[in-house]
């Protein structure tokens, strides 16, 4: 016996061992005496209306000498070709594949829990949903983005829900209504930004202030698997936007995203910037630029390196408070540029490290 064959039409398994049976002269219930099945049995595996399991594949081999596979192969084939054919049948509305593409392309779950995308009950009207999403007229189609982004890492995460966090921070920040922006502006304002470090209270202050320099801020909570800390890119060459993903809720993330940001724009660093902070790989020098800038910003370096001197391992919360003070800081800053030097453990005085996002509910997207 051929143990490969490959009908042209659909033949079940039952048909074939019929063949066989008629070959050798055998009745079914000689069959059934042999593999000591009840007669039914084999009579509905020919009819085609009880499978070949593994087992009776194995009785089959023994009592006809073919091989085990050769059955259960049969078998599946038939399976699947009935299965084929009830599915060509079927409406466009069930078609998996295309809306296995619609979820490749963004986060399809997590749009539909935050009210980023209407819950429909067709695929066509998803397909309409996710194309006015990412502004375009047909998911084949390339989106467009405000700017060329760069990643601040080398690690590459997941490209879908990066887009999905992209695409829904200009689409808050393009509702913000903002002055004309201007880089000179922004760095001679600087200063007085820095004055709001010393409380988490006074965070947005600093987000208004942001808005009357003419820079939209969108605080857009992250999507798992984006990686994403915060963004920065002109919609055009006089509105700027910076968004905050608060992946980390606290207020040394949080300042040292937002300064980070606003560095890329005061060096008229080119092009648009997502930042994924906590990665490996090397830094452009862009980006080490904007780190420099942010770091000495939050406390000057020096500074720094002579509250290390001076305490060495012996840090303590009186210290921490003091420095911080001194420099018109919150607390939780220092420490977290101690973590980021590694010069004290990152389990080490981290109540110190306050939560910021109940601070910024009504700036929340």
């Amino acid at each position: 016996m051929n143990e490969n064959p490959k009908p042209a039409r659909l033949v079940p398994p039952g048909a074939l061992l019929k063949r066989e049976l008629d070959a050798r002269g055998w009745s079914q219930r000689d069959l059934a005496e042999i593999m000591k099945r009840p007669a039914q049995a084999i009579s509905e595996i020919i009819q085609g209306t009880k499978q070949i399991t593994p087992e009776t594949a194995i009785e089959l081999a023994e009592a006809l000498g073919t091989s085990a596979e050769f059955w259960t192969n049969l078998e599946s084939r038939y399976r699947l070709q009935v299965a084929q054919r009830k599915r060509a049948k079927r409406s466009s509305k069930d078609n998996i594949t295309r809306k296995a593409k619609l979820y490749a392309l963004v986060p399809i779950t997590e749009l539909l829990k935050r009210g980023w995308i209407k819950k429909v009950a067709s695929i066509e009207a998803l397909e309409r949903e996710i194309c006015r999403f990412l502004g375009i007229k047909g998911i084949e189609q390339e989106p467009q983005l405000a700017a060329s982004w760069r990643h601040s890492q080398a690690r590459t995460p997941q490209s879908g829900p990066q887009l999905a966090w992209v695409k829904r921070v200009e689409a808050v920040a393009k509702k913000q209504k903002v002055g004309q922006f201007s880089r000179a502006r922004l760095e001679q304002a600087v200063p007085e930004l820095l004055k709001l470090m010393d409380s988490p209270e006074r965070i947005p202050d600093v987000l208004t202030k942001l808005n009357a320099l003419g820079i939209r801020v969108a605080l857009v909570e992250h999507l798992p698997q984006s990686y994403v800390d915060g963004a920065v890119f002109t919609l055009d060459d006089n509105t700027a936007v910076i968004g905050l993903s608060l992946r980390y809720n606290r207020i040394d993330n949080f300042w040292f995203t937002l300064l980070h940001e606003i560095a890329h724009l005061v060096c008229k660093h080119r092009g648009a910037h997502l930042d994924t902070f906590g990665g490996r790989g090397d830094l452009d020098a862009e980006e080490q630029e904007a780190n420099r800038r942010a770091q000495n910003w939050i406390f000057p370096s020096e500074h720094i390196d002579r509250f290390v001197k001076e305490y060495g391992g012996g840090f303590s919360k009186v210290a921490i408070k003091e420095f911080a003070a001194k420099h018109g800081r919150h607390p939780g800053l220092l420490v977290g540029q101690l973590h980021h030097r590694k010069v004290v453990p990152f389990s080490g005085f981290r109540e110190m490290l306050v939560p910021v996002k109940s601070y910024l509910e009504e700036w929340q997207s």
